[in-house]
Order: C-alpha cells, then sequence, then structure tokens
C-alpha cells in the first residue's frame, strides 16, 4: 500500500481582504472625482458616498485583521496608517479642496500594504 501524503493546510493570507478594501477604496474615491468633476449628480443620493466611505472603512479594518492573522505586519501595519486620513475625512466638507486631498493621502498606504503582502521589501 501506498503512502499517503498528508497536505499541509493552506497558508492563511489577507490579500484577498486587502483587495476588497483598495477597491472599495478606488471605487470611493472614483465616486468623489466624478461628483467633484460634475460628471456624476448625486444631489438626492448622497448617501451613497457615505455608504461607500463606511465600507471603505469597515473593509479597511478587516483587511489590517487579515493581514495581521495571516502574519503580514508589515502590510498590517502599512494599511493601518489610513485610519488618520479617514478620521480627518469625518471633519472636513466634502466640498472643499482638502477633502479629495485627504482622501488621497490614503492612496500610499494601499500600494504599501499591496507590495507588502506580495513580498516585495
Amino acid at each position: 500500500m501506498a503512502a499517503m501524503s498528508v497536505a499541509s493546510p493552506p497558508t492563511p493570507s489577507g490579500v484577498p481582504a486587502l483587495a476588497v478594501a483598495a477597491s472599495a477604496y478606488l471605487l470611493t474615491c472614483g465616486v468623489g472625482l466624478g461628483v467633484r468633476r460634475g460628471v456624476l449628480r448625486t444631489d438626492r443620493a448622497r448617501w451613497v458616498h457615505h455608504v461607500l466611505f463606511v465600507l471603505t472603512a469597515a473593509s479597511s479594518s478587516a483587511a489590517v485583521v487579515a493581514l495581521t492573522a495571516a502574519r503580514q505586519r508589515a502590510a498590517a501595519l502599512a494599511l493601518l496608517s489610513v485610519a488618520a486620513p479617514f478620521a480627518r475625512l469625518t471633519r472636513i466638507s466634502a466640498r472643499t479642496g482638502p477633502h479629495a486631498r485627504t482622501a488621497l493621502a490614503a492612496a500610499p498606504a494601499y500600494v504599501a500594504a499591496w507590495l507588502l503582502s506580495r513580498g516585495v521589501r
């Protein structure tokens, strides 16, 4: 009888959660940019952008937890830095330039987290 090999359990990865968080961030920024440029009108549905922001914040938090659980601590710490601009966004009027600049300040954290989660140092 041939010996059976036991497959090791798959290594957990925070990459899928990070992909969801980054996608939510890009979608939120896209809607915000569309509104700012006049391409999209959300006069009667401002809640859409707010829901997207909450989704982005929640999925980013979940990605930090997933990356930490997967022992991808450098990526988790990089992504954790989005908390500062996200907290500031709640205090800045959406109709101002600082709102857009603050939102974009989170972009490098997503790029860094993605690269670090892929082993790029």
